[in-house]
């Protein structure tokens, strides 16, 4: 993997667009920024090989397959229990969305995607089973306005033109 150079504005609005819908074509996203689609192809190619696109992806409306609770819980662990171990503890879990070590207390926070309350009890009762986690707190999610790529903000504004 190439070594990455520092974005200039069009990088950045290239990446803004992309994390609007990642299907948009190059043509879509040259007209937006005056570049000929040949020339965004080029720039993508390289956000691709230096890694700074890691991927495409789909936006998922999960209430729509039945999972319409989402939450969060907060893990701790005893104390002499490894990062790298706090991080797969959920690894056989579909219901783990992602986990989060975090500095301080608590160790892990596990976001979680369930059908309804019963279900959510059940990921927690799995969750606490684990004999290393000392305890839990779990909040549920009663909305949420961040759903563009994944939990990425636009990035404009954080390099000038």
């Amino acid at each position: 993997m190439e070594r990455p150079e520092a974005p200039d504005w069009i990088d950045v609005k290239i990446l803004d667009l992309l994390a609007e819908n990642s299907r948009r074509s190059f043509g879509d996203i040259g007209s937006n920024i005056g570049m000929s689609p040949s020339a965004v192809k080029r720039r993508v190619d390289r956000l691709e090989r230096t890694g700074v696109i890691r991927r495409f992806t789909t936006e998922v409306d999960h209430a729509k397959l039945g999972q319409t609770l989402e939450a969060f819980s907060e893990v701790r662990f005893e104390g002499g229990t490894r990062v790298d171990d706090i991080e797969g503890i959920a690894a056989d879990s579909p219901e783990v969305v992602a986990v989060f070590t975090m500095a301080g207390d608590p160790d892990a926070l596990v976001w979680l995607r369930v059908r309804d309350v019963h279900h959510l009890k059940q990921v927690v009762d799995k969750i606490r089973s684990i004999k290393e986690v000392t305890g839990t707190k779990t909040l549920m999610v009663l909305g949420s306005s961040l759903r563009s790529g994944q939990g990425s903000a636009p990035l404009s504004g954080t390099i000038s033109e």
